[in-house]
């Protein structure tokens, strides 16, 4: 076997030159490929052949561009038009097939003939839309996703009937034992890959990113080895290659890769495909078209799979798209944008003109109806829209995001969420596995996660929600985090809660992302978290009278004491309270306002305090050499079996999550009760105990054994400890303190 390399040189010359050429007209690349071919090759000059060997690089490019179609659609990004999108791709995919398969019926063709070009006459080509929305500027459009959402599906359920056919014909008949194979190896394929799809691919994702493998070269070839892997699964499924590489580019998403690689490595796809294999199959398509199609009988069986198609794509897609509730217009403009067909039409075609399933003359018309149909859907799709937009009917895709993440799974963050719930979609994202298991317990959606890695916070929902608010105990997460959510995601609306006494930097930075700051200005945050989990505040609502910014509002109602302004019930919706908020008249702001009252201990629970066991130690610390030293406090007196039970009840607390509550204070506890053990521990560590994956050094700790007294006592301790941190001086009184009594007092 031997490449002819300047034969493969001028197909791709003719190739780059003749694609060019068509997008400077604004027509897909793939119509200049196919004309060139058809002009320079056999069918007219003859000026260019192809090849066994121009024939493999041809089904590479294949293989690499269905790839491509599929990283390039995600279908998390159309949830929000999935209704509209199935209605538009079931009646523009069922309305041309069944009347493109009678017209070929009706001409005298065969029904495997009659099946293919209802298939081709049913494919919306994904690839097509992409460029023409983008030089129409409609990207950000319901129109789009509708048209990308349909597109989808219909080149799916295309390419699944395509592949089950091909299954059958493969068999030899079509008793029932074939037909069952067929579908049990399409089923057992469609298993497989989903679960790897959904499951396997993120789990690998996440373990490269830890282990620190985040080149392109790498990944590239990572993605190239699942499309491969994914093209032989259906191949031995019975299906055929291509559907195989599709379904590769679907799972190969944001929370595998991260959006940003993700992006990176669909260029880079995109630019072996459409940049250098996929044209060498374009071109040689153009090679096995006949004219013949425009003389005798081929002309009418031509002009009237054209007619079917065209007319059946756009009323199909507009008659079925009623029920979405968009309007009948909005199904024209639709159905129009749907209508070209392009690559995968004629890549359909070819593989089945390849197997001597379909004569010359209908793989002609087929090519020919793809370029005339995508030649006509910028014009009648500029037309639509433009009609749309005229009747002010152009819905914008930021009007269709709805949702909120909130980054910080706290006490605080979770009765946001709480308030915000009920009326909108609320994502939570924290790192701390305990605080994300409360988050659900609350009966919110939480992730677990870091929130400065791209594929969390698209986990997280950021893809669909209209804002995100940030309110960890770091500025730092905060702001980046923050960055993200409007670089990478797009979010409209970004809320950072401004800590008091932060650097003018962050601030500035903030500004640059235009991120509004959460609660109306800069607030003791660490202070309303610990209030919010002792209960220690009374949830009132505050009617707006008139129009304020959040800014202006929150300052006045300071100015009643210390309140903290966390939502705006307006209608039906319910919102994050922030700086920048444009309050109305009417609006709803909810408020909490600090109980004295709850924070009042139980003379029994003081007196507990006052006997408890006071560690002082030096340090620095490991967080197991203080809980070797706290068991053996809490145990004195017991036996050494209750103090290693203790021990141990410690170590595996801890790894179920951190039990840092604040930077610099921890609060080690244990639901089981240990026989022998006294329920609460002080202690100081003056250098600091290192608690895994904690900036801080902690050097206040408190440790809470279940007993006798239950939850109740587990309650009251931390009120007593949210209540004693939250004073200004604590710190100072705390590292003052010159022996055990003045740490008890300083709690108490």
């Amino acid at each position: 076997m031997h490449l002819d390399l300047v034969n493969l040189l001028l197909i791709l010359l003719v190739a780059w030159l003749a694609g060019n050429l068509a997008e400077r007209f604004r027509y897909p690349s793939v119509l200049g490929e196919l004309l060139a071919g058809i002009l320079l090759g056999p069918p007219l000059l003859g000026l260019l052949q192809s090849s066994d060997e121009i024939a493999i690089l041809a089904e590479l490019g294949v293989l690499l561009m269905m790839l491509y179609i599929g990283m390039e659609i995600d279908p998390g990004e159309l949830v929000k038009a999935s209704w509209a999108g199935f209605l538009a791709a079931i009646g523009g995919f069922i309305t041309p097939f069944v009347l493109a398969y009678f017209t070929v019926i009706w001409f005298g063709g065969t029904t495997l003939a009659g099946l293919f070009v209802g298939i081709a006459a049913a494919i919306t080509s994904l690839a097509t839309k992409s460029r023409i929305l983008v030089d129409l500027h409609l990207l950000d459009t319901r129109v789009a996703h509708v048209l990308m959402a349909g597109a989808l599906i219909s080149d799916t359920l295309a390419l699944v009937v395509f592949a089950a056919i091909m299954g059958v014909v493969d068999v030899g008949s079509v008793d029932l034992a074939g037909i069952g194979l067929v579908t049990l190896k399409a089923t057992v394929f469609f298993a497989v890959t989903v679960a790897a799809g959904y499951k396997l691919f993120p789990w690998v994702g996440r373990r490269l990113t830890d282990a620190g493998l985040t080149g392109r070269t790498f990944h590239f070839t990572l993605v190239l080895l699942i499309a491969v892997s994914f093209a032989e699964l259906a191949e031995l499924a019975g299906l055929h290659s291509i559907l195989g590489a599709f379904i590769a580019g679907l799972f190969i998403r944001d929370n595998v890769l991260g959006r940003t690689l993700a992006r990176d490595l669909m260029e880079a796809v995109r630019e072996a495909s459409l940049g250098f294999l996929a044209p060498i199959f374009f071109v040689t398509a153009g090679f096995a078209v006949s004219f013949r199609v425009f003389t005798g009988a081929d002309l009418g069986l031509f002009l009237a799979i054209m007619a079917v198609a065209i007319v059946g794509k756009i009323a199909g897609t507009a008659l079925f798209y009623l029920p979405s509730g968009n309007g009948w217009r909005e199904g024209l403009t639709v159905g129009m944008g749907m209508n070209g067909r392009g690559a995968v039409e004629i890549i359909v075609a070819g593989i089945a003109l390849e197997r001597g399933l379909i004569s010359q003359e209908i793989f002609s018309i087929l090519v020919f109806m793809a370029i005339f149909t995508t030649a006509m859907v910028p014009m009648m799709l500029k037309w639509g829209v433009d009609w749309l937009r005229d009747r002010g009917e152009l819905v914008r895709a930021h009007d269709e995001r709805r949702g909120t993440v909130i980054v910080g799974a706290g006490p605080l963050g979770r009765l946001i969420g709480r308030l915000l719930s009920p009326a909108r979609p609320v994502w939570m994202l924290d790192s701390n596995p305990e605080r994300c298991a409360q988050a659900e317990r609350d009966g919110l959606q939480a992730y677990c996660g870091n929130a400065l890695q791209e594929q969390a916070l698209s986990e997280a929902g950021a893809p669909q929600a209209d804002s995100l608010v940030a309110l960890t105990t770091n500025p730092e997460v905060n702001a980046l985090a923050a960055r993200i959510a409007r670089e990478v995601f797009d979010v409209p609306e970004v809320y950072v809660v401004q800590v008091q006494q932060e650097v003018k930097e962050r601030d500035a930075a903030l500004r640059h992302l235009h991120a509004s700051s959460l609660f109306g200005g800069s607030v003791a945050r660490g202070e309303w978290e610990r209030t919010v989990a002792m209960g220690a505040y009374r949830e009132t609502q505050v009617e707006v009278e008139e129009p304020a910014t959040g800014e202006d509002f929150a300052r006045k109602l300071r100015e009643q004491g210390k309140v903290l302004p966390v939502a705006v019930r307006r209608d039906d919706d319910v919102l994050p309270f922030h700086a920048g908020f444009p309050l109305r008249a009417g609006d709803r702001v909810v408020v909490l306002r600090r109980d004295a009252k709850k924070e009042e201990l139980p003379e029994a629970f003081r007196r507990v305090i006052r006997e408890s066991p006071v560690l002082d130690l030096e340090g620095p610390l490991s967080v197991d050499e203080f809980f070797q030293q706290a068991a053996a406090k809490l145990t004195e007196g017991a036996t050494e079996a209750e103090r290693l039970a203790l021990l141990e009840a410690l170590r595996d607390r801890e790894a179920a999550g951190s039990t840092v509550l604040a930077p610099g204070i921890a609060v080690p506890h244990i639901a089981v009760p240990v026989p022998g053990a006294q329920p609460f521990l002080i202690a100081r560590c003056r250098e600091g105990i290192a608690f895994p994956e904690e900036d801080d050094p902690v050097r206040s700790a408190f440790v809470l054994v279940r007993g006798a007294a239950g939850r109740g006592f587990h309650l009251q301790a931390l009120a007593a400890i949210a209540a004693a941190a939250r004073r200004d001086d604590f710190d100072e009184r705390w590292m003052g303190a010159r022996d055990a009594d003045e740490l008890r007092k300083t709690l108490l």
